[in-house]
C-alpha cells in the first residue's frame, strides 16, 4: 500500500545540510513528501530522521510555537502545574488532574501523549524499514540507525512512565488496510517487557552513536551519553516501587550501574553557575547531556511574559506553591522545620539554599531592577497591582529559565531561545546516590554523588552530615531530587515511582499572603487552589477514550478508569 509521509523540513534544507551552517533541528514544516522521494534522496531521508526528534507542531497563542520535541516542555502550563511544585493561574486543565478529576474522556494536558508517542514510534519505523534502501555510506546510515532506534526508545519511555503497560510496535509500520480485527496488535506487554525491550534500543543506539558531536550544526542530537542517560533514568524507574509492584525485575543495583555508566564516560560535569544553565541559549555547561536547542526562526513560549509578575505586565502562568518554597533548606544545611535552622516564619526568605534564590520570585527578591512585591495593600505585584487578573495565586512566581535579557513587552521576534534540557549530569549523580542507598545503603559513593551537587561553585552547599542511616539518607536524596530539579518534568513522576502520591499530592496546594503594616511585612500560609485530590488509580494516566475506540474496545484501559 502505498503511504503519504508528512514530512517537516526547512527552506532551503539542502543548502542548510551542505553548508553546514545550521543547527540541523532548526526547521520549518513546509511540505509533504511521498516516502518514494524521502528513500530515492539521502539529504531528504536525514532530514526525516532530524524531524522525528521534533514531533508534531504544535501552535502557541500568538500563532508561533516550535515543534515541541519529547515531553511537554515549553508549554504556556509546565508539566510542574500537575504537582505539588506550582499551579498554572489560568485553569488549561492542569487543575483536572490536580484535583483528581482526570478520566479517559478528559485527559486534560496530558490527553496527547499516547497518540503523540505512536506516531512517532510509527515514523521511526517507517525509516528504519526504508534505511537500507537509501544510497549513503554505511558509517552515515550506522549514525542515522542508532538516532532513531534512540528516537524510539525516548518515545516508548514517555509511554511507559506515563501508562504502564505499553503496546510494543517492534518495527512495524501500522497501515489503513492492516487486519484491525487482530486483538493482538493492541495487546499491552508487561512493564518488563516494555523495559526490557527499550533497554535493549538504547544498548545498541549506545554502541552506534558518538560520544559527541563535533559540529556545533549537530547541537542537539543524539550521543552515546544521551542514550546512556536515559536508560539510567528508566532503570532508575524500573526499580522503584511503581514499577516492582507492577511486575518489574530491575534491580536497585542494576540502576546504580546504568547512572555509573554515564558518570565513567568523564565526558560531563556539574556547571559552574546553576540559573545561567537554563538560560544559555549555546548550551556550553559540560553539565548538558541532551537538550532541545532554538533559535530565532524556531522559537518557544516567551517564557518571561508568560510568567512574569503582574506588576511588569506580565501574566503570572506558573506559580509557585509553597509545598515547594518549603522543601529549600536554610544556608546551613538545615531543613526549616529543625529548630536549630534559624529560620524564622516572619523573615521567611534569608540565608535560604542559593537554589531558592534562582528558583523563586517572592516578595522583596530582586527582579529587573526593584524587589518584587506580593504584599497588599499597595504592592505592584499584587492584586493591588496592574492587571490584577494576572496576579499570582501562591504570592510566589517563576524564576527559573527567565532570562533578563529578553523583554516582557513585545518579546516575541527575540525571547522563546532557552533550551529544555532533557538529560544534565546532575540528575545522573541523583539517579546514581538514590540507587546504590537503596541497594547497599548510603556508603562513601552515596554522599560523594550527593555532595558533589550540593557543593558545586556558586550553589556551595554543606555536604550532608555523616551517620545518615539508609532512610535518613533516602529522604535527603528525595528532597535534593525536588529542589534540584525543580520544574524540569521530574517531580510529577518521582512522586508516582516512589508512591507516595498519595501523600504529597492530596495535602493542599499552598501559597502565601503577604500583608504590610507599616515597614514590617507578615506572613501567613493559605491554600491557593482547593480540592487537589490524588487516588490510587491516579498513579498511571488513562488512555484516552479516543483511542479505545478505534481500536474497537481491543485496546485494555489502565485499572480504575
Amino acid at each position: 500500500m502505498k503511504s503519504k509521509i508528512f514530512l517537516a523540513f526547512a527552506i532551503g534544507l539542502a543548502t542548510t545540510f551542505t553548508s553546514c551552517k545550521e543547527n540541523f533541528l532548526d526547521v520549518t514544516p513546509t511540505d509533504r513528501l511521498f516516502d518514494e522521494a524521502i528513500v530515492a534522496d539521502s539529504v531528504l531521508f536525514e532530514a526525516f530522521v532530524i524531524n522525528r526528534y521534533l514531533g508534531t507542531r504544535q501552535i502557541d497563542k500568538e500563532g508561533d510555537g516550535a515543534p515541541p520535541g519529547f515531553g511537554r516542555g515549553w508549554e504556556y502550563a509546565l508539566w510542574s502545574s500537575l504537582t505539588d511544585e506550582s499551579i498554572y493561574r489560568s485553569d488549561d486543565q492542569s487543575w483536572l488532574i490536580q484535583r483528581g478529576q482526570l478520566s479517559p474522556e478528559n485527559t486534560g494536558v496530558a490527553g496527547a501523549l499516547w497518540g503523540r508517542s505512536y506516531r512517532s514510534i510509527r515514523e521511526v519505523n517507517y525509516a528504519l524499514n526504508h534505511i537500507d534502501e537509501v544510497q549513503m555510506s554505511q558509517a552515515h546510515k550506522d549514525l542515522l540507525l542508532g538516532e532513531l532506534k534512540f528516537i524510539r526508545a525516548f518515545r516508548y519511555h514517555d509511554l511507559i512512565r506515563n501508562y504502564g503497560r505499553v503496546v510494543l510496535m517492534g518495527d512495524r509500520v501500522a497501515e489503513l488496510d492492516d487486519d484491525f480485527d487482530d486483538p493482538a496488535i493492541f495487546k499491552r506487554s508487561s512493564i518488563q517487557e516494555g523495559l526490557e525491550y527499550v533497554m535493549n534500543e538504547l544498548n545498541e543506539a549506545a554502541e552506534i552513536l558518538p560520544m559527541s558531536h563535533s559540529s556545533n550544526w549537530q547541537k542537539g542530537r543524539a550521543t552515546k551519553g544521551a542514550a546512556l542517560a536515559l536508560k539510567s533514568r528508566l532503570m532508575l524507574y524500573g526499580a522503584s516501587p511503581l514499577y516492582k509492584e507492577n511486575g518489574a525485575t530491575v534491580t536497585w543495583q542494576e540502576a546504580a550501574e546504568a547512572a555509573k555508566d554515564v558518570m565513567s564516560s568523564n565526558m560531563y560535569a556539574l556547571g559552574s553557575d546553576y540559573a545561567n544553565m537554563f538560560i544559555d541559549e549555546e548550551g556550553s555547561s559540560k553539565e548538558i547531556i541532551f537538550a532541545r536547542y532554538y533559535n530565532p526562526n524556531s522559537r518557544h513560549t516567551a517564557l518571561e511574559i508568560a510568567n512574569g509578575p503582574n506588576g511588569y505586565d506580565a501574566w503570572g502562568g506558573n506559580t509557585p506553591l509553597q509545598n515547594l518554597v518549603d522543601a529549600y533548606e536554610m544556608a546551613n544545611g538545615r531543613a526549616i522545620n529543625d529548630p536549630a535552622s534559624g529560620y524564622n516564619p516572619q523573615n521567611p526568605y534569608t540565608n535560604r539554599d542559593p537554589r531558592f534564590y534562582a528558583t523563586i520570585l517572592y516578595n522583596g527578591a530582586q527582579y529587573r531592577g526593584r524587589a518584587v512585591e506580593t504584599f497588599r495593600p499597595g504592592g505592584r505585584d499584587s492584586q493591588d497591582g496592574p492587571s490584577s487578573w494576572n496576579t499570582s495565586q501562591t504570592g510566589y512566581y517563576l524564576r527559573k529559565f527567565m532570562d533578563d535579557e529578553n523583554p516582557i513587552q513585545n518579546p516575541w521576534n527575540v525571547a522563546g531561545r532557552q533550551p529544555w534540557i532533557y538529560f544534565r549530569y546532575a540528575e545522573i549523580l541523583l539517579n546514581y546516590a538514590e540507587a546504590q542507598n537503596e541497594a547497599i545503603g548510603p556508603d562513601a559513593s552515596v554522599y560523594e554523588a550527593i555532595n558533589q551537587i550540593r557543593q558545586r561553585p556558586g550553589v556551595d552547599m554543606p555536604p550532608l552530615p555523616q551517620g545518615l542511616s539508609q532512610n535518613q539518607m533516602r529522604e535527603r536524596i528525595r528532597n535534593e531530587r525536588q529542589v534540584e530539579l525543580a520544574f524540569e518534568e521530574h517531580r510529577f513522576y518521582d512522586v508516582r515511582r516512589w508512591m507516595i502520591a498519595e501523600q504529597t499530592e492530596n495535602v493542599p496546594a499552598y501559597g502565601v499572603e503577604v500583608a504590610k503594616q507599616g515597614d514590617n511585612f507578615v506572613y501567613n500560609r493559605r491554600i491557593a487552589l482547593e480540592g487537589r485530590r490524588f487516588e490510587k488509580k491516579h498513579y498511571w494516566l488513562p488512555i484516552p477514550r479516543s483511542e479505545i475506540q478505534a481500536s474497537g474496545n481491543k485496546l485494555e484501559q489502565n485499572p480504575g478508569y
